[in-house]
């Protein structure tokens, strides 16, 4: 065989097993930020905002796509920077209680192995993340007990009320 031809397989064997190596996150260790609406009462849902570092022991692998699951639900997502990621998603307000939340992340192949089992019916539970982050939301401020219109309203009935039976009995 010629040496250049071994060469070259050589180097494609070589690129072939750092691209394969490179294709999942080692060991990753994950820092998260989380935002979310802190006041509800003008908006009909609330915000949830992470973002997260992403190191892997593995160099390059920092740079994969990137999936999430959280409730059940998935979702996209995005690189913001080097080895930085950003996921966002809604929930009604009825329905985003205070607690902690888990987003499960998914790596490419470990997110093919969640949409199979949706197709088949399974619980995604089962499927092994890449790693996940744990939030935890606070709630949002959805407004006093009592409106001021009904506070006010009924301040003006008792001073009204007030004033009437004084009147009569000061007539009396």
């Amino acid at each position: 065989m010629n040496p250049k031809a071994v060469l070259a397989v050589v180097a494609l064997v070589a690129v072939s097993a750092s691209v394969c190596a490179a294709s999942s996150c080692s060991n990753p260790v994950v820092k998260s930020s989380f935002f979310s609406t802190s006041d509800a009462t003008i908006v009909s849902q609330i915000a949830f905002v992470t973002e997260f570092t992403l190191k892997c022991s593995n160099a390059g692998a920092e740079k994969l796509p990137l999936f999430a699951e959280i409730g059940g639900k998935l979702a996209p997502v995005v690189r913001v920077g080097d080895s930085k990621y950003q996921v966002s998603w809604n929930e009604e307000i009825k329905k985003a209680s205070s607690g902690k939340y888990t987003i499960r992340l998914f790596d490419e192949e470990s997110f093919a192995a969640v949409r199979k089992a949706q197709r088949a019916g399974e619980d995604i539970q089962s499927v092994k993340a890449l790693t996940s982050v744990q939030i935890s939301f606070p709630g949002a401020y959805k407004g006093p007990w009592i409106n001021s219109e009904i506070l006010a309203a009924g301040v003006v009935a008792f001073v009204a009320y007030v004033a009437f039976s004084t009147r009569t009995k000061l007539l009396a």
